[in-house]
């Protein structure tokens, strides 16, 4: 399924050269590698493996059965990069965008982008002379037993440059390296926003089925308060027994112990969604105050197929560049196996005084080429090229997972779509049966025709029901969320005008810099 590109057979030749040339005298050795990096100065070689992007064989269709409603068309981007507006609730857009802005893993992400573009212009400036001044000045005296026991100023200005010539390709593989981590640094940021979406709109969602299931829950209680009152007065008129009295007040009660933690979890996911939004806790109370149902999901979605998802996900994007990266840290391990040529010179002004520091004759210049190459390290170059080899076949490994466990969260998210889209069928059958059940268990105990327990069972089938129809609608759109997160859905940015206060140029867009 996977192909790891490895280069052991070019670095066992490499080792090989590299044990020749320790056992010649240095001179036979100086010599021709003076000639060989001023032959390769125009045009340098680059030792170790060139990446080869792995060939990932998806298969060519989801195993799982698709729904009506499903279908495996090409998902338009727009609506993968802005999933949420399919719910139509301007809230929900509101909070995502709020989030984008305030969320504190979002903001770690952005500044772990920054310390990779840093590092890679740390990396880019290796290839480029150095260059430095300096100046002094110092005074001296000579001793009178040995010397003439006066003093004298030395004035002191200069240049100094160096340059190491990247002749193997050392440097200019540190740099693909850097530049494949910024990359992958990136497509980190992108997956903080799949996440960071769909955690935002899950809130959202248990808050508002909170929400829901307390309305249930308080309009259940206002009827079964009203069955006790009748209970009560039946009683009193000698019509019923002193049981249903007591079997109306604990199924009253009942009810009324199930809304304290309805209220506590409606909180709880609205102090979620604040943290979310990297506000404190109890900040969007107001916000989420007023009642609203549970977003309902659209008729139609795309998918796409398995490839489109790899395509897509930045998680596997994000492991790709990493292995990218170690592939090109193996090349950066080679070239210690080869000589480095440096060009270092010196140009300035030495004089006794000030005044002719800077005169044509107070010049001093100097220029030194030289080549070092480490002979014998006791086997460090080799366990370093063993080690990046070793990093590079665990990137491949990590990257291997990743696909796999892409495809399974998509598979699993479109199974558990589909069953909870019948599940809530049947509950919507089932709470209107149980509706007509408790009006003709009412009219029927009013007028005599059955007992009490008849209308409390009818009563609390219809609560039970309520309550689990919400919560299935709202399993519904929460697994339609998490479909998208698995199709990698939402790492676009949520306004275009707001783009660059979410992310600095280049930092986003696939486009690069």
């Amino acid at each position: 399924m996977f192909r790891i590109f490895r280069a052991d057979k070019r670095i066992a030749n490499l080792k090989a050269s590299h044990r020749y040339l320790k056992r010649l005298p240095p001179y036979r050795v100086l010599f021709p590698s003076l000639s060989l990096a001023l032959l390769l100065c125009t045009g340098c070689m680059t030792v170790g493996p060139d990446y080869v992007r792995p060939d990932t064989k998806a298969p060519e269709k989801w195993s799982v059965s698709l729904q009506q409603g499903i279908n495996t068309d090409r998902p338009d981007p727009q609506v993968l990069a802005d999933w949420w507006s399919t719910l139509r609730d301007p809230l929900l857009t509101d909070l995502i965008q709020r989030a984008v802005l305030g969320n504190p893993d979002l903001k770690k992400a952005k500044a772990r982008v920054r310390e990779s573009r840093a590092r890679r212009g740390i990396s880019k400036a290796g290839q480029l002379p150095s260059l430095s001044a300096s100046a002094s000045m110092s005074r001296r005296r000579s001793s009178e037993d040995t010397g003439s026991g006066t003093e004298s100023d030395v004035y002191d200005a200069g240049f100094d440059a160096a340059w190491e010539i990247d002749v193997f390709g050392g440097l200019r593989r540190s740099v693909e390296s850097a530049e494949a981590e910024l990359e992958a640094s990136r497509e980190d940021l992108r997956d903080v926003l799949v996440s960071l979406t769909a955690e935002v709109a899950l809130n959202y969602v248990e808050n508002r089925s909170f929400q829901k299931r307390l309305a249930i829950a308080e309009a259940n209680l206002d009827a079964q308060k009203e069955t006790y009152n009748i209970t009560r007065w039946r009683f009193m008129a000698g019509l019923t027994t002193q049981l249903d009295v007591e079997q109306a007040k604990y199924s009253l009660e009942q009810t009324k112990s199930q809304i304290p933690a309805l209220r506590a979890g409606h909180e709880q996911a609205g102090n979620r969604l604040a943290v979310l939004l990297g506000l404190a806790p109890g900040l969007l109370r107001a916000d989420l105050a007023e009642f609203k149902p549970v977003p309902v999901p659209p008729g139609e979605i795309a998918v796409g197929i398995p490839v489109d998802v790899l395509r897509n996900r930045p998680d596997v994007r994000r492991e790709e560049r990493r292995l990218a990266a170690r592939t090109a840290d193996v090349g950066v391990a080679t070239a210690d196996l080869y000589p480095k040529f440096n060009l270092s010179g010196s140009l300035g002004f030495q004089a006794l005084t000030f005044d002719n520091l800077f005169q044509f004759g107070s010049r001093t210049y100097g220029a030194r080429p030289a080549i070092a190459w480490s002979l014998f390290e006791g086997g460090r170059i080799e366990n370093n090229i063993e080690v990046q080899n070793a990093l590079q076949e665990q990137a491949m490994i990590q990257y291997e997972q990743t696909v796999l466990t892409a495809l399974e969260e998509v598979e699993n998210a479109l199974l558990t779509h589909a069953e909870n889209q019948t599940r809530m069928r049947a509950l919507n059958e089932a709470a209107d049966a149980a509706q007509r059940a408790v009006d003709l268990a009412q009219n029927q105990y009013s007028s005599g025709l059955v007992d009490f327990q008849t209308l409390l069972v009818a009563q609390r089938s219809l609560l039970s029901l309520q309550d689990q129809l919400a919560g299935s609608r709202a399993d519904v759109t929460s697994s339609l969320i998490r479909l998208y997160k698995s199709l990698g859905g939402g790492w676009k940015t949520v306004d275009p005008e707001k783009e660059h206060q979410i992310l600095s140029e280049g930092e986003y867009h696939e486009t690069g810099e």
